[in-house]
């Protein structure tokens, strides 16, 4: 049976989007993989360049909600994400640290109701299991590097 890390926190907080992990996209360098998927909604460059700037990934986040919007941007953002987070791991510390991991299910619970990419355990979200899908890339990663 396996075992379980159901938040990216404390001792996990490196398989957040949030951690420092210097992240290439689209022949720039973004401090973290939330800077560059934020980054990555939009095609304009000034919008962009504002994100990856920006002095944290939550207000990276926050930047991110308000860009104007790539031509089918929910068909593409697991793919972006994706992408992002194979490059993530390629710095060999944090592969170490994902393959160490083992067969644990990776679930990035939170409660601000993202149920799409992670677990909100919140009391209204309590019984609507997420869909978990930074888990399930995060996991695909694992298994390709392991």
């Amino acid at each position: 049976m396996s075992n379980t890390i159901d938040n990216f926190k404390g001792e996990y907080a490196w398989l957040s989007n949030f951690a420092e992990a210097k992240t290439l996209w689209d022949d720039k360098i973004y401090p973290t993989v939330e800077h560059a998927y934020q980054a990555a909604k939009t095609l304009d460059e000034n919008q962009r360049e504002t994100i990856r700037l920006s002095p944290t990934p939550g207000k990276a986040k926050r930047l991110g909600r308000k860009v104007t919007l790539r031509d089918n941007w929910d068909g593409l953002k697991t793919t972006v994400i994706m992408e992002l987070t194979y490059r993530k791991f390629k710095d060999p510390v944090l592969c170490q640290l994902l393959i160490d991991t083992g067969d644990a299910t990776l679930v990035e619970g939170n409660t601000w109701h993202d149920n799409y990419w992670g677990n909100c355990t919140c009391i209204k979200c309590q019984h609507k299991p997420g869909e978990n899908m930074l888990g399930h890339v995060i996991m695909g990663v694992r298994a390709s590097y392991s």
